[in-house]
C-alpha cells in the first residue's frame, strides 16, 4: 500500500512540476535545495527568489506580444508593475530590469519613484501611472514629478474633483487618465466600486472639463474589476461596458490612445492549479481588436499593472513543527513556530490558500493535521488547501518534532503579506517578524543568499511601543 507522503503527492497532483521537484526526500523550490537554506538560516524564515520575478514579467511580455502578432493588433503593449504588491527595494530592482513601468496607489510611492531616478534604475521617460484616491500629499508630488521633467506621468482621475488641483497647479501640459467605476460581481456586497467615475457620467465630464483645457491630454482609460481576468461572462461584460465608452471617447478625443486593463492574472496557489493564460490573454486582445474595428476606431495600447503576478511566485515561507497536541479523538495538531496571521495575514483576513508542502520526510507516511500558529487566537490556524479541505502531512512523533523536527512551506507568498502583516512595526501577541532571506543567480547560474532582514527584536517592538 502506498501511503508515504511522497506517494500521496504524486499520486494527487503531476509531480513534479516547474518550479518544484523532490530529491532524497527533501523538497527544492526552482531548484533550491530548501533543507540547506534551513539549515544555514533557521526558521521561521521568509525568502525571495529574485529571477522568478524577471521571468514572470517576460512571460507576460511575450504571451501579450505573440498574441498581437496573431491578431494582427495596431497597438503597443506595456507592462506596469503595481508597486503596493511588494514595494521593497530588492523587488523594484529586479522588476526595473525588464524594461518595465511603475504604477503607484500612494503619496508615499512618489519618494520611492525619486530615489529610482536618482539612483539611475528609473528613467524620467517611464511610464508612472498614478491611481488610487489622492490626497493633498499624493497630488503635490505628481505635479512635483511633472515639473520635474517625468514627461509620461499619467494621474488616473478617481474623482470627478481631482483635476481641480492639478488645473491650480500645472502649467505645464500633461497627460491624464479616467478611472472606469466597473459593476462589481453579482455576489459582492455592492452595485459600483467606489473608485473611478461611473461609465454614464464620463463623457459629459470630459466635454464639461477636458476637452477645451489645452493643459491635459486625455491619454488613457483606466479598467480594472476586483475579481481580475478570469474566463466569466461577468469579465467579458465589464470589458464590453469599457471598449463602448473607450470608442466613445476616442470619437471626440483624438488624443486618447491607451487602454489599462489593470492587473489580475491568477497565480498559482496549489499545484493542481490550471489556467489558460494564453487563451485569456489572446481573446482580451481579439475583442479589443475586433471592438475597435466595428467602431471605426484606432485599436488602443494595452497597458497592464501586474502585482502578484509579478512577484507572488517568488516568495515562500519556512516553519519549523515544534510540538505535537492531539486535543481530542480526531483533531491532530502540528504547532509551528511562528504565526499565520503575522506572517501570512491573507490566510487570516481573506481565507487565501498557498501551495503548501513538506520540505523533508517525505518518505514517512502521512496523516491529516491542522497547523496552529503561536497566538492566543483562535483564528491563527490552518487546516484546508486550495484543492481540498483538509490538510496532509508526514506523520512524526512528539520526540522527532524535538530532535529531528518536520519543515514545512508555504509557497508564492512574495505579494502584500509583509504589508499587510506590519513589516517592522508590532505583531500580534508581539509575534516576532521571521529573518528574511534574498536569493539569486549569478551568471553562471549559482546561487547566492544574503540576509535582507534579521527576526524583529524585543528591543525594536519596545521602542516601537514607546518605552524606550
Amino acid at each position: 500500500m502506498k501511503n508515504k507522503y511522497e506517494d500521496l503527492i504524486k499520486q494527487t497532483f503531476e509531480f513534479p512540476q516547474p518550479g518544484f521537484d523532490m530529491v532524497d526526500n527533501e523538497l527544492y523550490f526552482n531548484d533550491i535545495p530548501l533543507m540547506d537554506i534551513i539549515r544555514q538560516y533557521g526558521t521561521p524564515l521568509k525568502i525571495s527568489y529574485l529571477p522568478k520575478i524577471s521571468e514572470q514579467i517576460q512571460r507576460a511580455k511575450i504571451m501579450f506580444n505573440v498574441g498581437m502578432a496573431k491578431a494582427g493588433y495596431k497597438g503597443k503593449y506595456v507592462y506596469c508593475y503595481c508597486t503596493k504588491s511588494s514595494q521593497f527595494s530588492f523587488v523594484l530592482e529586479e522588476v526595473l530590469k525588464n524594461d518595465t513601468h511603475i504604477e503607484t496607489s500612494s503619496a508615499y510611492d512618489m519618494p520611492i519613484i525619486k530615489e529610482l531616478n536618482a539612483t539611475g534604475l528609473l528613467s524620467k521617460d517611464k511610464y508612472i501611472i498614478c491611481n488610487g484616491y489622492k490626497r493633498p500629499m499624493y497630488q503635490e508630488f505628481i505635479v512635483e514629478l511633472i515639473q520635474d521633467g517625468f514627461e509620461n506621468i499619467i494621474p488616473i482621475l478617481d474623482s470627478k474633483r481631482e483635476i481641480n488641483y492639478y488645473k491650480e497647479h500645472l502649467k505645464t501640459k500633461t497627460k491624464i487618465g479616467i478611472r472606469i467605476a466597473s459593476e462589481e460581481e453579482p455576489s459582492f456586497e455592492f452595485y459600483s466600486s467606489r473608485l473611478g467615475i461611473r461609465y454614464k457620467d464620463i463623457l459629459q465630464f470630459y466635454k464639461d472639463q477636458i476637452e477645451n483645457d489645452e493643459r491635459f491630454e486625455l491619454n488613457m482609460l483606466h479598467f480594472f474589476i476586483n475579481s481580475g481576468i478570469r474566463d466569466t461572462v461577468y469579465y467579458w461584460s465589464e470589458l464590453s461596458k469599457c471598449l463602448q465608452v473607450y470608442c466613445d471617447l476616442k470619437k471626440i478625443c483624438p488624443e486618447l490612445s491607451s487602454l489599462n486593463i489593470g492587473g489580475g492574472l491568477p497565480i498559482k496557489n496549489s499545484l493542481a492549479f490550471e489556467f489558460d493564460y494564453e487563451y485569456m490573454i489572446e481573446e482580451i486582445i481579439r475583442q479589443i481588436k475586433t471592438f475597435c474595428n466595428q467602431q471605426g476606431v484606432d485599436e488602443p495600447d494595452i497597458f497592464t499593472e501586474f502585482g502578484s503576478f509579478t512577484v507572488g511566485e517568488s516568495g515562500a515561507t519556512l516553519y519549523s513543527i515544534i510540538d505535537l497536541k492531539q486535543q481530542n479523538d480526531t483533531e491532530n495538531w502540528y504547532m509551528i513556530d511562528s504565526s499565520f496571521i503575522t506572517t501570512l495575514p491573507d490566510t487570516w483576513g481573506i481565507n487565501q490558500r498557498f501551495i503548501l508542502l513538506a520540505i523533508n520526510k517525505w518518505d514517512k507516511e502521512y496523516s491529516r493535521v491542522n497547523l496552529g500558529g503561536l497566538t492566543c487566537d483562535s483564528l491563527d490556524y490552518y487546516n484546508a488547501e486550495a484543492h481540498i479541505s483538509q490538510v496532509f502531512l508526514p506523520r512524526v512523533t512528539e520526540e522527532e518534532s524535538l530532535e529531528d523536527p518536520l519543515y514545512i512551506g508555504f509557497f508564492h507568498t512574495g505579494a502584500y503579506q509583509e504589508s499587510l502583516g506590519g513589516y517592522g512595526g508590532i505583531q500580534h501577541c508581539l509575534i516576532p517578524a521571521p529573518k528574511h532571506v534574498i536569493i539569486n543567480k549569478d551568471e553562471n547560474g549559482d546561487l547566492s543568499t544574503y540576509i535582507f532582514g534579521k527576526e524583529q527584536s524585543y528591543k525594536s517592538m519596545l521602542k516601537t511601543l514607546g518605552y524606550f
